[in-house]
């Protein structure tokens, strides 16, 4: 606006501009770190240049499985009408070759019915009736305008061999349909994990923890639970391992992996010597690069079917310092779980050094939880100096009301000049 005016010079405007958008600090967005597994339990994992498409080709039905419902829907659809057609075709040139369409064109109406002995397939006199008796025959409607004579092997033969086609048709089709409609993962949506997970000390060891629950009634049997940690790493001869995959071990009290999953449980990993955890600090667990998998699987109690579901925690959505809520409360005899508290975490004393700091130094966990006990005594404190500030306050706000609605006192004289108190 200046420079326009004249007032200032324009080439000192757009050097002082150039000079701020230099000092200016570019800060560019941090770019989210790609997952191996997603929240919802899919692998995030592209598969490119496959060569050998032929391969899937040979586990057909798996194939059909595996594929988009509208795609399994069209596939379904074009089976039965790519059949029909096929045979609609044999059974028009099983009437041409022997001569029953020009049999049913030559004849008059009074001759035809001497013709129905004579043909191979009865009322079958143009390309329509035969895809319409194809059609009667797969799906045995049996209308009774068309039926099959004994004068052709070759058409018995055909009716043999649709009757055959069609029957696998019907197996391998209705077969891909409820292996669909009743695949493991539609039992995995019921399966629900914590999105964030914690490191508190539990026991005097610090631990991971993470929720899992089951919504459904219906129980999950053998069910067990196994976590893996996946970062990129490098071996002392230079390989860089982009996906390489640590198993660490879950703290169950059972000899045997399964837990019992009637309520949503917290599973516990104590990061000891054994651990991927065990250098890492709160500090150091920022900067992370690791991806921590979570994986329970189990048998459908309904219908006997192995299902597995699946969630992963990266370092941004690892809590330190943290613990779950209780959820399950005893009401009336009946043990009750309140789903919406279900992720919620509070905050927790816990020391913010590594594992193998901890077991180094143990009077660091001392020292933590005597600060805590310190500042909650201190909390305590103001709190109830608080509540008794506002109790006085209430107290001297309280005797102020009575002491401006107490009867003025007023005195009256009498003939003899007594004083006469009294209240009005």
């Amino acid at each position: 606006m200046l420079a326009r005016k004249s007032i200032i010079p324009e080439e000192y405007v757009l050097a002082r501009i150039a000079a701020e958008n230099l000092r200016k600090p570019r800060i560019r967005d941090r770019l989210p770190k790609a997952r191996f597994i997603a929240k919802s339990g899919a692998c995030n994992l592209a598969h490119k240049n496959i060569r050998e498409q032929g391969r899937f080709l040979q586990d057909i039905f798996t194939t059909l499985v595996d594929l988009k419902w509208r795609h399994t829907l069209v596939i379904f659809t074009m089976s039965f009408l790519c059949s029909w057609l096929l045979f609609a075709i044999m059974w028009w040139l099983v009437a041409f070759a022997h001569g029953d369409i020009y049999a049913y064109m030559e004849k008059s109406a009074m001759e035809k019915s001497g013709l129905e002995s004579t043909v191979c397939v009865t009322n079958v006199r143009s390309f329509t009736s035969a895809f319409l008796f194809s059609i009667e025959v797969q799906v045995t409607i049996g209308f009774g305008g068309r039926m099959m004579t004994e004068e052709c092997p070759l058409a018995i033969t055909v009716l043999i061999l649709q009757n055959i086609v069609g029957l696998i048709i019907n197996a391998v089709m209705l077969g891909c349909i409820f292996m669909k409609t009743a695949q493991a993962h539609r039992r995995a949506e019921t399966l629900i994990f914590s999105r964030h997970a914690v490191i508190a000390v539990r026991n005097g060891k610090l631990c991971f923890m993470f929720r899992v629950g089951d919504l459904r009634k219906s129980m999950i049997i053998s069910a067990s639970v196994r976590i893996q940690v996946v970062k990129k790493t490098t071996t002392p001869e230079g390989e860089v391992v982009p996906i390489h995959q640590l198993d660490i071990p879950v703290d169950n009290p059972i000899e045997s992996n399964n837990i019992f999953l009637v309520a949503p449980l917290i599973i516990c990993h104590v990061i000891d010597k054994r651990s991927p955890l065990y250098d890492i600090s709160a500090t150091d667990l920022v900067n992370q690069d690791l991806e921590v998998i979570v994986i329970l699987e189990g048998v459908v109690e309904t219908t006997g079917i192995t299902t597995q579901a699946r969630t992963s925690y990266i370092a941004e959505e690892i809590q330190w310092g943290h613990r779950f809520v209780s959820i399950v409360t005893e009401e009336e005899g009946v043990y009750s779980v309140d789903y919406s508290k279900f992720g919620n975490t509070v905050k927790v004393a816990a020391p913010r050094c590594s594992a193998r700091e901890l077991d180094e130094k143990p009077s660091i966990l001392i020292q933590t939880l005597q600060k805590s006990e310190l500042s909650h005594q201190n909390s305590l404190r103001k709190r109830n100096s608080m509540r008794r500030n506002n109790s006085m306050r209430r107290s001297n706000s309280i005797r102020r009301n009575n002491s401006s609605l107490m009867v003025p006192k007023v005195q009256f004289m009498t003939p003899e000049g007594n004083q006469c108190p009294s209240e009005s």
